[in-house]
């Protein structure tokens, strides 16, 4: 047997902008790491695609690239594990495993008429999956799909295709087999969150035959293995990339919360063994393996660095000069800004509203952007007091992690809740929570996660300014047409 300090677990983080590839060894450190880009295609508004396949032999790439170096230094790969967005939905073929259709992201809306026709619905659906109706997730997207192509239809009903997410295409096509974790199936709104099965009820109304949806297993598992290099890596961790980072946040236990800022935002928390549904917020399997299931309650932001990339395009900024961090300290502003350009997520599940941008002075292109920051910070508000509001015992400090987790913000989400938010000084927490998955896996307790913070932020703003905002914000999403 190798020594410990020879044995890495391969960990893929594989996300809207980017797919990573980390080595860790047992002591949690990264002894290697890569990195390829991908983007997404707007083709029309509400419309946003990713290339499967492109992302699919990225992967392979990654894979291959860090079972070389581990090769090299004599490193034993004890087990593979992979982060992923959960609500990138498409079609694929059973079996070539070629995609069928483009892979419609989490920020594609073009399901909203879908929704509208279901609204009736809605609160039966959240019910039973936790979930929101909502042109993000998987019900609205297949129905989507489906009624504007009868062939395709047609073909799920004799179980010919496979619809899925990004997770479970990737899954079929490194391993060849075709198996979903429950944590990022509950992002169909397909699924029984409390039986932890397709239910028939919820596949009747979007008419969707089981016989074209992945198999439903447990997060942590053997989905089998990938042949890399001459040599067979056995895949036995598959989850969302939130769940992951709150875990890799050392979120284990009941009430943990943390945040994690990348091109989306989410604010997580972890509930325990039963589910928790909280109206504008999403219950979702935390983490599951074939002896116990954990669930968390979350709040999505759609927005966070994505809105900066929105606002070098509406502000002719280039990206090098954007800077939003360093002119968020340098900026105050009376203004408020309500992003429009993929929709608000929790605590309000909209897409279809007016765009409010105002009330700023002299220091333009500036203010807008701070006033954007603030947006974020703002909505982290709302659903921390409504998660407030339903819970007890959330803790005072928090956790923050991700690419977006800049001391501006950090700094506006502390002046608005009260809580001392702290920076991790890891952006890579998803990746680490998937190493802690595969770590327990190994050694059956898990591992010593160092929960360090880099920075603490403590409220300073006076309660007459933080009220004046909260009132601003509250007027500007009544005057956008978000109640």
């Amino acid at each position: 047997m190798p020594s410990v300090q020879k044995q890495t677990t391969l960990v893929i983080d594989q996300g809207t902008s980017s797919t990573k590839v980390f080595l860790f060894n047992l002591k949690n450190q990264i002894v290697f790491k890569s990195l390829e880009k991908h983007f997404l295609v707007n083709t029309k508004p509400g419309h946003v695609e990713a290339d499967a396949h492109a992302i699919a032999r990225t992967c392979k790439k990654l894979i291959q690239l860090a079972s070389k170096f581990a090769d090299q230094n004599n490193f034993t790969i004890i087990g593979l594990g992979m982060a992923f967005q959960r609500s990138t939905f498409l079609f694929w073929d059973r079996q070539s495993i070629k995609p069928l259709t483009p892979a419609l992201s989490w920020q594609d809306s073009r399901a909203s008429n879908i929704v509208k026709e279901f609204s009736d619905f809605s609160d039966s659906i959240f019910i039973k999956t936790g979930a929101p109706l909502n042109p993000h997730f998987g019900g609205p997207k297949f129905a989507y799909l489906t009624r504007n192509d009868p062939n395709l239809k047609m073909r799920a009903i004799q179980g010919e295709v496979v619809f899925g997410t990004i997770s479970a295409y990737l899954t079929h096509y490194l391993t060849g087999n075709c198996l979903i974790d429950e944590s990022i199936a509950s992002r169909f709104t397909l699924m029984d969150l409390v039986r932890r099965q397709w239910d028939d009820e919820l596949l009747a109304l979007f008419e969707t035959p089981k016989a074209c949806l992945p198999k439903l297993t447990s997060s942590v598992n053997n989905f089998g293995t990938i042949l890399v290099n001459k040599k067979n890596i056995p895949l036995l961790v598959v989850i969302g990339d939130q769940q992951a980072a709150l875990i890799g946040q050392g979120g284990f236990t009941t009430n943990a919360v943390a945040m994690n800022f990348g091109t989306s935002g989410s604010i997580q928390i972890n509930v325990g063994k039963k589910s928790t549904h909280v109206n504008g917020l999403i219950s979702s399997i935390l983490y599951s393996d074939q002896k116990e299931h954990f669930y968390i309650l979350e709040g999505t932001i759609n927005a966070c660095n994505s809105l900066f990339y929105q606002l070098e395009k509406e502000l002719k900024i280039p990206h090098k000069q954007m800077l939003w961090d360093d002119r968020c300290t340098m900026t105050k502003t009376e203004g408020v800004y309500v992003p429009t350009f993929s929709g608000l997520a929790s605590p309000y599940w909209v897409d279809e509203y007016n765009l409010v941008s105002k009330g700023y002075g002299n220091n333009l292109p500036n203010e807008i952007i701070r006033a954007g920051m603030e947006s974020i910070g703002l909505l982290v508000n709302d659903i921390l007091s409504l998660a407030k509001s339903k819970l007890k015992d959330l803790p005072n400090n928090i956790m923050a992690s991700g690419g977006g987790a800049r001391p501006s913000l950090l700094q506006f989400i502390s002046d608005l809740t009260g809580i001392t938010v702290h920076r991790s000084p890891m952006k890579d927490r998803t990746a680490l929570g998937v190493h802690a998955l595969l770590n327990k896996t190994h050694n059956g307790t898990w591992p010593m996660i160092n929960i360090s913070h880099k920075d603490g932020y403590l409220p300073k703003m006076i309660q007459s300014e933080r009220k004046i905002k909260i009132e601003r914000w509250k007027s500007a999403l009544l005057e956008a047409g978000v109640k």
